[in-house]
């Protein structure tokens, strides 16, 4: 809602000033119903008195029952119907790249596994990191759990979270696990992306060995639910149907899923997180530009779609039984490059949905998460705002949301503007229809939209190269119609703005009629890479992120009728920004000489906040 101002003329000796008033008045105090009264005034003793609050470590006792939500192996294996071989193919390490191995008649052999990472030619690949082996975990001490002093001012609502609302914490494996050419990995995207002049990067976190350490330190918070995801090119080095399982990988995972529940928490797992194989971009030029989106993700091959679909169902196989929600893409808009890269994630993710309701019976959750700044019209009373921003939401989730949850066709506006889209058939939308359990969307911000001064249909006739507001010809922008922007910034495109995220939640449940779950959010503090540990672990900006964004999540829920499933937040501990460390996300502080984590005060916050509102008492 908009808050007008009026003018009221103050006389002032012989002058008149304006007086600036709000029509809506000064801000509300609903909380407060007693009338004011007069102090009283009076000396007592003083004392002082101790503000910290200090949690204790207490012995919880593991669960005693599983949930089980699909097959178990054995029964999903003999559902597959295909024969899944085997092996292992052990490391690649730096300065060490020569193919020793003889088999070089094996299609899927050691030689043949060395020569993905000789082909890959990886820059400044130096080092392994601390670990080479899983570490043990270690009860996290009371002392690290010490209650950080409180911002003064803090949410008033009395709302409480559903008993089925999923709070939880997200990472990917791209971001954290480090081990890139160890115990069988294959390479991906990702590896590519890092520039030449930073060689630490492929270490990450390490958490492919301090996994089961990480998970402690989440569970001695409370965190419920751990979303994470699984690695195509761990899982399958050679990326292809027919090709061999990592026999390493599946124990990997199969232990990480097993200690999640061990330590009572639930694990949600993501099939691609933006490392595509490079099996799909070898043969292409990875920094192409693209038609939409921002990279060449390899989405739009030809293989792509069979070879996803299998990958899907051997995770299913391996884990479905125990994972109770499944993410098949995580914002595929931005690596799908053009409109095939739409169009196949469509088709494979509507494939693995069938295989797991209508195959394996299974009882959990399978949806997608998308990105989109939500596009909102720097003057919502001028129809030609409101209009291209419709255009900018669309674009950006009409191209999987109409088909997947409405059986709808694709956009009017990617049809006409993306070179080679196609709409689907008739019977391809009856497959794909109501193909999703949820809408997931990762909210970080929002973004200001307006007619750019040439219009949308000349712009639309054009291409990356020519216009730079291609394919979306709109204008977008950071300052709302009065100059003010948008919210709190951080040092990249995030703003703190909780009021639009209100009606975010609205515009994708009306819109698009599923559960909507927040796959992430999170904030970056400008520069706090650079400063010292008590002033990155005392993350007051974030906090009021975080606070704010559930506080106006509660408020969709109970005064809007909006479902909303749950939240995670990003990320779990500062982690690789896809090039450097320098965009800290985190929750947790992480020193990169000795991988030691460190809780942020956002985190406690966050918990806190949660806990006293109901959402971390329910284990579903």
């Amino acid at each position: 809602m908009r808050t007008e101002l009026v003018l009221v003329a103050v006389a002032t000796g012989a002058h008149a000033q304006q007086l600036y008033v709000s029509t809506t008045g000064y801000t509300e105090r609903a909380q407060c119903t007693q009338p004011p009264s007069t102090p009283s005034y009076r000396f007592e003793a003083f004392s002082f008195t101790q503000n910290e609050t200090v949690r204790h470590a207490i012995p919880v006792p593991s669960p005693t029952t599983t949930h089980t939500y699909a097959p178990g192996y054995e029964e999903a294996y003999s559902i597959l119907g295909t024969s899944l071989s085997t092996t292992t193919w052990g490391n690649l390490l730096p300065n060490a790249t020569s193919i020793s191995a003889t088999d070089t008649d094996d299609t899927y052999g050691q030689a043949a596994w060395s020569s993905l990472w000789v082909e890959a030619d990886l820059a400044n690949y130096t080092s392994v990191g601390l670990y080479t082996t899983t570490v043990d975990p270690t009860p996290v001490p009371s002392s690290e759990l010490v209650l950080p002093p409180r911002d003064y001012f803090g949410p008033t609502d009395c709302y409480t979270f559903p008993e089925d609302f999923l709070f939880g914490v997200a990472a990917s494996a791209a971001q954290i696990e480090g081990a890139i050419a160890l115990e069988g990995r294959g390479p991906t995207l990702m590896e590519k992306l890092i520039r030449d002049d930073r060689p630490k990067n492929y270490i990450t976190n390490e958490n492919y060995y301090l996994y089961k350490q990480d998970l402690q330190r989440l569970a001695a918070m409370g965190v419920k639910y751990y979303s994470f995801s699984i690695p195509w090119s761990r899982i399958l080095p050679f990326t292809v149907p027919g090709s061999p399982v990592n026999e390493e990988a599946i124990k990997h995972y199969d232990d990480l899923i097993n200690y999640t529940l061990e330590l009572g928490m639930v694990p949600v797992v993501t099939m691609i997180h933006f490392d595509s194989p490079l099996y799909f971009l070898k043969d292409s030029n990875i920094s192409a530009t693209p038609d939409i989106g921002y990279n060449n993700g390899g989405y739009w091959h030809p293989e792509f779609v069979e070879s996803f679909v299998n990958y899907g169902k051997i995770l299913f196989t391996h884990f479905a039984d125990r994972v109770p929600v499944w993410t098949t893409f995580n914002e595929p808009l931005l690596y799908a490059f053009n409109f095939t890269g739409i169009d196949n994630v469509v088709k494979a993710h509507a494939e693995l949905y069938h295989y797991y309701h209508d195959v394996l019976n299974g009882t959990g959750k399978v949806g997608f998460k998308l990105n989109d700044n939500f596009g909102v019209p720097k003057n919502p009373e001028n129809q030609t705002d409101v209009d291209a921003a419709n255009r900018f939401n669309e674009m950006q989730l009409g191209g999987f949301g109409n088909p997947l949850c409405l059986g709808e066709q694709y956009p009017q506006s990617l049809l006409d503007t993306l070179p080679g889209a196609q709409p689907l058939s008739g019977e391809q939308l009856a497959y794909v229809s109501n193909t999703t359990d949820f809408f997931g969307i990762d909210p970080y911000t929002a973004t200001v939209i307006s007619v750019p001064a040439e219009g949308i249909e000349s712009c639309a006739q054009q291409n990356l190269s020519t216009n730079p507001l291609y394919p979306y010809c709109v204008t977008q922008e950071t300052t709302n119609i009065y100059g003010w922007n948008m919210g709190y910034r951080s040092e990249s495109y995030v703003y703190i703005t909780p009021t639009y995220l209100r009606s975010y939640l609205s515009y994708l449940w009306n819109t698009w009629r599923k559960p909507v779950l927040i796959g992430e959010f999170g904030f970056p503090i400008h520069d706090e890479s650079l400063r010292d540990l008590p002033d990155q672990l005392f993350d007051s900006p974030r906090s009021q992120y975080y606070l704010s964004y559930l506080s106006e999540t509660l408020t969709a829920i109970w005064e809007d009728g909006v479902h909303v499933l749950g939240a995670f937040a990003w990320s779990f501990m500062d982690n690789w920004e896809f090039g450097d460390y320098a965009s800290q996300f985190g929750i947790q502080v992480v020193n990169r000489t000795t991988q030691e984590r460190f809780y942020k005060k956002s985190f406690f916050d966050m918990v806190d906040f949660v806990g006293a509102r109901g959402g971390l008492g329910h284990n579903h």
